[in-house]
């Protein structure tokens, strides 16, 4: 049943541009494993190898904790309409602090130069193996739409009060790992 492959090719590409949504799994060497539902239109297939996507600022950062600890990070595909569909994609992940001359340059060259308010940071993936499977016991959804929530949370606060929240929200996981979100001899970092 699961297939595997050495690189992001055709068929895998037409299939997650087909997703409305994604999930990425990161974990430490001790600690709680992360999972986290992810909006399929912030992710960029960069090459046969490379994958990135625009974080948004969140509850948490365990992704960008774990990646800067170990590196392992696991996104997943489920086609909930359609043929039944799982796709992953293993390797390692980096991520571009935001501001950064690297996430300018991302940011430019594969979003159009377009930052939404509430980006915190691109998580860069070198994907070093692609492993498709059934996906028969995945139920069918039906697609209604994008939520704003997140969106208007953001306008709400604003610049500055995202800068506030991720100072006291983002800097450290769960675990007490750090994110490196912030170079730690930034004021208030």
């Amino acid at each position: 049943m699961a297939k595997q492959f050495k690189r992001i090719d055709q068929p895998h590409r037409e299939f997650i541009a087909n997703q409305k949504i994604f999930f990425n799994a990161s974990a430490a060497a001790e600690g709680r494993v992360n999972i986290s539902p992810r909006d399929a239109k912030s992710l960029r297939l960069l090459d046969d190898h490379t994958v990135a996507y625009l974080d948004l600022t969140g509850s948490g950062n365990e992704t960008a904790a774990h990646v800067s600890s170990n590196g392992r990070l696991t996104l997943m595909f489920c086609a909930f309409d359609g043929p039944p569909t799982i796709l992953r994609l293993y390797g390692t992940g980096r991520v571009l602090r935001r501001g950064s001359p690297e996430y300018k340059a991302m940011l430019a060259r594969h979003f159009n130069d377009e930052e939404p308010l509430g980006a915190r940071q691109l998580m860069v993936m070198d994907v070093d193996l692609v492993q498709t499977s059934c996906g028969y016991n995945v139920p069918r959804f039906d697609y209604r739409g994008e939520r704003d929530t997140l969106t208007r949370w953001a306008e709400k606060k604003g610049p500055e009060g995202l800068e506030t929240y991720r100072r006291e929200k983002n800097l450290r996981s769960i675990d007490g790992l750090p994110t490196r979100l912030m170079d730690e001899s930034e004021p208030g970092a």
